[in-house]
């Protein structure tokens, strides 16, 4: 197990009910060993004035899924995870449904973390994939 402690869900959604990801109804639903899981309904909230997904919208879900991820890992008395560096390859459309993202480490150091993050559709297609580096900095740096 790559986290700090075990968490649970609702944990997990306690940080997502806040902030940027509160009004994109993010969601976690599933956290296994080495990888979290999360939701975000495609709404008119995340769409492009075309009716499908905003790539924005992809990316904030990656950066939020991942810098939560980090936070997990850490000891976040000490430490905060803070995104340094994000891509995002938008390789399919999505216009409704319930877009489902999987985050799972590609590495993970003392002072950076990096994650791949892949994004479905409601029928397993693949819209999106993510690549977030986050940074491992001192908890009084941030604050």
């Amino acid at each position: 197990m790559i986290w700090f402690r075990t968490y649970t869900l609702e944990e997990v959604n306690n940080i997502f009910d806040k902030y940027m990801t509160k009004l994109l109804e993010v969601k976690a639903i599933e956290i296994h060993d080495d990888s979290i899981v999360a939701t975000m309904p495609i709404t008119d909230n995340v769409r492009q004035p075309f009716g499908i997904l905003h790539g924005g919208a992809s990316v904030v879900l990656a950066e939020s899924i991942g810098s939560v991820a980090s936070n997990l890992i850490i000891d976040t008395d000490k430490y905060a995870g803070v995104g340094l560096d994000i891509n995002a390859n938008h390789v399919r459309s999505a216009s409704e449904g319930l877009l489902r993202a999987v985050c799972a480490p590609v590495h993970i150091g003392k002072t950076t973390h990096v994650w791949d993050i892949k994004m479905y559709d409601d029928k397993g297609y693949l819209i999106c994939i993510s690549r977030l580096t986050v940074a491992i900095i001192e908890k009084s740096r941030v604050m």
